[in-house]
């Protein structure tokens, strides 16, 4: 790559910040905010299914999803999001980030209002047609990881490109937030019309008929964000890095840049004349492994590691409030004020600590790096972690319960102010613009195969070994994840070509 040919690229790493690279950051976000929102608030409505679909009548207690359908209706929406994230990686770098952009937003859209309109009224129609849905779901969510995360590190100026990535990445707090708000109002606005006492009172009348429309309501919401930025996802033009260096074509990426920020663009060839061959390395080579075998291992190992502890914990939130007490027992509840009670819980948590460690991420991630706030937060992870599973027999005792849930709420401080942004935010700037979007979508891919691991392996390590030990298991892994760190490289203040290493490319074919 001549850099002389490319000033359009060295006119976006310069360009002060502007309002268009926060529409960017809203628009792409937008898709963030749906995606947290339908992967998390699953967890809300899982007791919900429970009550209204397995009871046993005469039973002392309400009913539950047994193991494997709570596995499977957590976890089906993962194992799409894996495929996606894949698939529309690798996509992404062959056709281009935009054209398959607005693809993962209409499969969102049209996925969330089928997972609450499933067919039949027995249970293995209900949960069969759900866990179809979320596949499908998830496989639009998996696309939109790469795809929001290589447009906006390639839209960015180098000075502030981690903030506004994390700043995207960021978006996912709100929508945790919001699973959980609206789970409130629609459960609150359900039970003042149909109120009902708690199971133990009376098993027959606590789950109202109309508690099904609950679920699907909470669900089906899923698709009104989504729908609301289809428009400007699709007026967003493709990335000036794409069109330079993958399409080769520098004039039509400074029109297109031209037309959405204001920068300096002096005239540009018509096309890149392309890189002696054997610079133009493919993605299984041996000069990708030399280059950057080692990044994509620590990407994908820290990814992995992290979403192992991290969804265990989001997922299964109300099972450990309730082993603290700080849940009352389901038999103590009705149907849907356990939904009102979980939802709250859980906006508890976002608003105190998970929303809060995203933005103290973009606040500083260019200023102390990327490696800094990863290390920091693993390491943080590992302790509270710990804090928690040592005496955690103490924390149970009356009185702890606040203690409790003030660890609890550190470690999800610093999961997102620390490995859960960095993870998404360095995959996006240390490989080259051709493998761009495909590195960021195995990274994610590894993740996502660590979430089902904590997923699936959560609610059996917890029948098996108990709370504590498995606690305690998560907080090895956390240990782990400190380790495989030192494995990324620190992209701050540096262009997208200089960390890559495409500048060397480009000086060795000139």
């Amino acid at each position: 790559m001549a850099k002389e040919q490319l000033k359009v690229l060295n006119a976006l790493d310069s360009a002060k910040t502007q309002w268009y690279h926060f529409t960017a950051i809203i628009i792409a976000g937008m898709g963030f905010f749906t995606d947290a929102y339908d992967l998390f608030c699953i967890s809300i409505v899982t007791s919900l299914l429970g009550r209204l679909y397995y009871t046993v009548p005469g039973s002392s207690t309400p009913g539950t999803l047994p193991s494997n359908v709570t596995s499977a209706v957590t976890g089906v929406a993962l194992s799409g999001t894996l495929a996606g994230q894949i698939f529309f990686g690798w996509l992404g770098d062959k056709m281009g980030r935009k054209r398959v952009y607005g693809v993962t937003l209409m499969l969102m859209i049209f996925c969330s209002i089928a997972s609450g309109l499933s067919f039949g009224k027995e249970a293995k129609g209900v949960i069969a047609t759900l866990c179809f849905f979320r596949f499908w779901l998830g496989f639009g969510i998996g696309g939109d990881y790469p795809l929001s995360a290589t447009i906006m590190s390639e839209y960015a100026n180098k000075k502030t490109r981690g903030a506004f990535i994390a700043a995207v990445f960021a978006m996912q707090g709100f929508g945790i937030l919001a699973g959980g708000a609206v789970s409130i109002i629609v459960s609150a606005a359900f039970k003042a019309a149909y109120p009902a006492p708690a199971y133990d009172v009376n098993p027959s009348l606590s789950t109202v008929p109309q508690a099904d429309y609950v679920w699907r309501i909470i669900l089906m919401f899923g698709a009104v964000p989504a729908a609301l930025t289809y428009y400007w996802r699709m007026k967003m033009p493709e990335t000036a890095r794409y069109t330079a260096l993958v399409a080769k074509n520098a004039q039509q990426a400074a029109a297109d840049m031209s037309k959405v920020l204001q920068v300096d663009l002096e005239a540009e060839p018509e096309k890149v004349e392309p890189r002696e061959q054997g610079n133009d390395f493919g993605l299984f080579s041996k000069q990708f492994v030399q280059r950057h075998g080692l990044h994509l291992l620590g990407t994908t190992t820290t990814w992995f590691l992290l979403d192992i502890a991290f969804y265990s914990q989001n997922l299964f939130q109300k099972d450990i409030y309730t082993s603290i007490g700080w849940l009352p027992a389901a038999e103590k509840m009705s149907a849907i004020e356990e939904v009102y009670r979980i939802g709250r819980a859980q906006s508890l948590i976002a608003l105190c600590a998970t929303v809060p460690g995203y933005w103290f991420t973009v606040a500083l991630i260019d200023k102390m790096g990327r490696f800094a706030i990863q290390l920091m937060g693993f390491f943080f992870m590992t302790v509270f972690m710990f804090a928690l599973a040592i005496p955690y027999n103490h924390w149970k005792s009356p009185g702890n319960s606040t203690g409790f849930l003030i660890m609890y709420s550190l470690t999800f401080f610093f999961a997102n102010f620390g490995p859960n942004a960095t993870t998404f935010v360095v995959p996006a700037e240390i490989f080259p613009a051709r493998f761009r979007s495909t590195c960021h979508g195995i990274s994610a891919a590894a993740g996502k195969a660590g979430s089902l691991l904590g997923t699936f392996g959560f609610v059996y390590a917890v029948d098996g070994i108990g709370i504590k030990k498995t606690m305690m298991i998560l907080g090895a892994t956390n240990c782990l994840g400190v380790v495989f760190t030192f494995l990324v490289p620190e992209a701050k203040g540096l262009s997208l070509e200089e960390i890559s290493g495409e500048d060397e490319e480009g000086d060795a074919a000139e």
